[in-house]
């Protein structure tokens, strides 16, 4: 072959992989001609772009919490809401499918669930809305809400709506240790119609109470406000609750137990209603002293010395009473003011024969109503105050029960983490 020919191959072979290159690859429209021509060309991306532009809506709906939020809200944490656009359309089930109720807003601006949530469960919302011009935009998000692991929950008393005694705190017990107890009790408030400064304490990790300096006023009302949703508690641990709560204080009644005189008084208003005569703790069982708190009311209840350390030595209790009549919880230790059918009537006013406990004269059944047990137990309200005196025995611990009224202002303001 002459060199020639061998040159005119090798060129022919080179166009060859040349058009095979072009053919191959992307076009960029870097050459003039073919601009020109992409320019008129409808499908071009940059027509595609502007018309897809010209069909969008222009409505941007938000839903929050965030899509795969994994320890969101039971209570105000979820909502839907449109600018630019009005909603159409928002459903919300659990991950099983059951629908969840919920309103869109007057004006179709947003939208909330009806209800709290439940904790620990995975939540789909889909929402749809429109703009002006009737183009549609649509959303969709799925999260969890926190788990029990995660969140806390305060137990509390009183109840919502009760009328109680002027020696009533506000008690709640945390099912999670706080250690973040500033940040907890900021957000509790407890506020009463009768302007007494009210202040909180802390006995230990998971109780805290309030209390004015002096008990209630008489008559006026109480507010407690729980703002602890999303409040951090302790690590990775967070409040779920949202509530207000009210209660009415009602007559000031305080009644004194002297174990000496074997008497108790009972005031109203600062006036002496009543003198009942007790039995109080015998001297080998004494009564704790101070100001108790009534926290519980039963007609009738079983009492089993075992329960409070009072055994026989075949392990049984010294005493078991099972239709304990009109009696009324002091401490949880199981000191009660309580009726006594056992007893000779002549024990009451003239000698203390309780396990600790004081005892009033009363019928077995709780059926009379005349009794000296009966009517104090008709006349008491939960948060009532009875203060024992004269017993020898210790002052009972201001957390056993509701008796924070044993510690002075000043001790109590102590305890408080704000």
């Amino acid at each position: 072959m002459t060199i020639g020919k061998r040159r005119r191959r090798l060129v022919a072979a080179s166009a060859l992989l040349g058009g095979v290159l072009v053919l191959s690859a992307c076009s960029g429209g870097g050459g003039d001609k073919a601009g020109a021509s992409d320019g008129g060309d409808p499908t071009s991306q940059a027509k595609v772009d502007e018309a897809a532009a010209k069909k969008t809506s222009e409505a941007q709906i938000k839903i929050t919490p965030k899509d795969g939020s994994n320890n969101a809200s039971i209570n105000n944490g979820t909502a839907v809401t449109v600018s630019k656009g009005s909603l159409t359309s928002v459903t919300m089930k659990t991950a099983s499918g059951t629908a969840v109720a919920g309103q869109i807003s007057a004006d179709k601006k947003s939208w909330k669930p009806l209800n709290r949530l439940e904790r620990a469960t995975t939540y789909k919302i889909a929402a749809e809305a429109a703009d002006s011009d009737g183009r549609t935009a649509h959303e969709n998000a799925s999260f969890t809400t926190v788990s029990p692991a995660n969140s806390f929950i305060g137990n509390f008393t009183p109840e919502d709506g009760s009328t109680v005694g002027v020696g009533m705190p506000v008690s709640i017990n945390f099912d999670k240790a706080i250690t973040d107890k500033a940040a907890v009790q900021k957000g509790i408030t407890v506020s009463s119609s009768s302007g007494q400064e009210v202040v909180g304490h802390w006995f230990n990790a998971n109780r805290l109470d309030f209390r004015p300096e002096k008990y209630w006023t008489g008559g006026s009302t109480v507010t407690l406000k729980l703002n602890l949703d999303g409040v951090q508690g302790a690590s990775g641990v967070y409040g779920v609750q949202q509530k207000t709560v009210t209660f009415k204080i009602g007559r000031n009644q305080v009644s004194v137990v002297d174990a000496r005189t074997k008497t108790m008084q009972v005031t109203q208003d600062g006036k002496v209603v009543k003198t009942i005569p007790v039995s109080a703790g015998a001297p080998d069982h004494t009564t704790y002293q101070g100001q108790m708190v009534i926290s519980e009311k039963f007609k009738e209840t079983r009492m089993d010395g075992s329960t409070v350390g009072f055994t026989n030595d075949d392990g049984k209790g010294e005493y078991d009473i099972k239709d304990v009549p009109h009696a009324m919880r002091l401490s949880n230790s199981g000191t009660f003011i309580h009726g006594n059918y056992w007893g000779a009537k002549s024990i009451f006013g003239s000698v203390n024969t309780s396990h600790g406990c004081v005892g009033l004269s009363d019928t077995k059944g709780a059926g009379d109503p005349n009794t000296p047990a009966a009517w104090f137990f008709t006349h008491s309200l939960i948060g009532d105050v009875v203060v024992v005196k004269n017993t020898g025995d210790k002052t009972i611990a201001p957390d056993n029960g509701l008796n924070g009224w044993n510690l002075d202002w000043a001790a109590w303001k102590a305890g408080s983490a704000v």
